[in-house]
């Protein structure tokens, strides 16, 4: 039973209503009753419920742990979001499961899709994140436009535009060393027209593939999170 406090400071603290009615009303849970505090900043928290109420319950803290789960690398994905809302939001869901540290929806010349509901994928993470008992919530980031993302990207030789133009490209296995910060692009469903390579390739990024098969964007973005992850066990 895990509980997002993002504004959590000292030990007595009380959950904002949604969190509140979640537990009343959906667990419920009562007085006594033990559960875990997660900030989204990779603080966990120990806690024992006070005062039960639907819209504000009391808790106080037990046990804290800092840097929960940290990982040894830090990885940004900034993707195109799929024309389907629904495989974009499955996305996102699963690579807060898997572990990323941010994610930049990107609007490329291709793109079917103009905009994204924030407030909405938001929630969607702070369901995964819970759901996969991890203490850090990813930072999501507004659409941005793929030429104005490139040029904010600090690039340290592990910067990667992922795509399926022919090219000579490296795989990510190959490209990749574990333990590196690292940001991969991933393009629309009709991917990175070869202008957009040649620019993200100017801004210091390299070529990779992500395998043999073509991949849906979503699936591609999964495919590169995991094999991060994978590396760096």
């Amino acid at each position: 039973m895990i509980f997002y406090t993002p504004d959590i400071n000292g030990l007595r603290y009380t959950l904002n209503e949604e969190e509140s009615a979640h537990a009343v009303r959906v667990l419920r849970l009562k007085a006594g009753d033990g559960i875990t505090l997660v900030d989204g900043r990779g603080s966990r928290y120990r806690a024992q419920i006070e005062r039960i109420h639907h819209k504000h319950c009391e808790v106080e803290v037990v046990e804290y742990q800092a840097d929960y789960g940290k990982r040894q690398y830090r990885l940004h994905i900034g993707i195109a979001p799929t024309k389907n809302i629904e495989r974009f939001e499955w996305f996102i869901e699963k690579v807060t499961e898997i572990g990323v540290d941010e994610i930049t929806p990107l609007l490329c010349e291709h793109s079917e899709r103009k905009q994204v509901n924030i407030e909405r994928l938001q929630r969607i993470m702070i369901a995964a994140m819970k759901q996969s008992k991890k203490a850090y919530l990813p930072q999501l980031n507004g659409m941005t436009a793929l030429d104005k993302w490139l040029e904010t990207q600090t690039t340290s030789g592990c910067s990667y535009i992922a795509h399926c133009n022919e090219s000579e490209k490296q795989s990510l296995k190959t490209a990749y060393q574990s333990g590196q910060d690292i940001t991969i692009a991933i393009g629309p469903e009709g991917d990175f027209t070869m202008q957009e390579v040649t620019q993200a390739l100017a801004c210091g990024f390299t070529e990779i593939s992500l395998g043999t098969s073509r991949l849906r964007t979503e699936t591609a973005g999964i495919v590169a999170c995991h094999s991060v992850y994978f590396m760096n066990e």
